[in-house]
């Protein structure tokens, strides 16, 4: 094939080599450019300035009636470091045994949840969804559910799920008692609410440092963190809902010899229930939130997916992580929400007597009078 055949074939040179300003000569003439390479002593005084040391422009100035903070008058991060390695060398059995119940809870649940067929689990979700709430939203979670799988993102879904569960149910475990004891206590009401403050204000990655120390690093510890972080909506509006009570109705059980115990539980809890059920809601998607930030100390599910996209730059990763996590929110959200509505407001006066169970309760009922 010829040349004129083929114009991105390579030819040979059939111009003068002056006349083209690019090749490299000695003469300077020829190269209006300049010569591009530079010597060894250039290349190092142009690139120092990457490993030199930060010129001192200054020096420390002395502490002055108009500026005592130079530097500190409180050694408070030095009293953190050994108070936190005193904690960690004395008190090593203690962290241990609070790990051991978190891991037996958090293993069988992730067990039960990645053990079971994704559409056994999807054909649950939706019954339990019906169930709860209606059936417009058990229509919803099964789309949601297969849309989950469908991306690929199915088994660290599951986890995830497994996380936020276990981690919802040692908040409820240790916050319910905790919002009766200061709604029946304002001694404790005083100590309890400044540290509820203090836990909502910091900032959620100061507590994945603490818990590293003294727990590690793992899905165990991440449920450490979660818990701690997300206990305070449950205890502060299970106090709430106590506090809410009508005093009229506290009265009339009083007036009709009820003791303490049956004026929690068959009076104070249940009208507090939709209060107490609003914590919980809040708890659960602090959960959520906190899992994705806890994958930061090596806790899998979906948050590592999006710590793996973004450290990879991959944004389809993250985007799948993200959107599972959004299905996962929503979902827990409408049943949470559903949990804290009376019987009554479905039209029924029993849970069972609505959704998957109401009509199976109806057939059975048919046949026994068929029969």
């Amino acid at each position: 094939m010829t040349t004129e055949n083929n114009p991105f074939a390579t030819q040979g040179n059939t111009r003068d080599e002056g006349s083209n300003p690019f090749t490299s000569s000695s003469d300077s003439q020829s190269n209006p450019w300049g010569n591009s390479e530079r010597s060894a002593e250039e290349v190092t005084q142009s690139e120092s300035w990457l490993t030199a040391a930060p010129a001192d422009t200054s020096s420390t100035p002395e502490p002055t009636l108009a500026n005592p903070f130079v530097e500190p008058v409180i050694p408070l991060e030095s009293w953190v470091e050994n108070g936190l390695e005193w904690v960690v060398e004395n008190f090593r059995p203690f962290f241990t045994g609070i790990k051991a119940p978190i891991d037996a809870t958090l293993n069988s649940i992730d067990l039960l949840l990645n053990a079971t067929p994704p559409l056994v689990m999807i054909a649950l979700f939706g019954l339990m969804a019906w169930q709860l709430a209606n059936k417009r939203l058990a229509v919803g979670t099964v789309l949601s559910l297969l849309l989950l799988g469908g991306v690929g993102a199915w088994s660290e879904a599951m986890t995830t799920l497994s996380l936020v569960l276990t981690s919802v149910f040692f908040c409820v475990l240790l916050g319910l008692p905790l919002g009766i004891i200061m709604a029946n206590s304002e001694k404790m009401n005083h100590i309890l609410r400044p540290t509820l403050d203090a836990m909502q204000t910091t900032p959620a990655f100061v507590y994945l440092v603490p818990i590293v120390m003294l727990f590690g690093i793992g899905n165990v510890p991440g449920v450490v963190v979660t818990i701690v972080f997300a206990m305070p909506p449950v205890i502060r509006l299970t106090n709430l809902g106590i506090r809410q009570v009508p005093s009229d109705l506290i009265e009339a059980s009083h007036s009709f010899g009820a003791s303490p115990r049956q004026m929690l539980f068959k009076v104070q809890l249940p009208l507090a229930m939709p209060t107490i059920m609003a914590g919980v809601n809040q708890t659960l998607m602090l959960c959520l939130s906190m899992v994705v930030i806890a994958s930061m100390i090596s806790v899998g599910g979906l948050g590592l997916m999006v710590l793996r996209g973004i450290g990879r730059l991959d944004i389809g990763l993250a985007t799948v992580g993200g959107v599972g996590i959004v299905i996962l929110a929503i979902i827990l959200d409408r049943m949470t929400q559903a949990l804290g509505q009376d019987a009554r407001a479905r039209g029924v006066r029993h849970w069972y007597e609505a959704g998957p169970a109401g009509l199976l309760m109806k057939l059975i009922n048919r046949k026994t009078e068929s029969a």
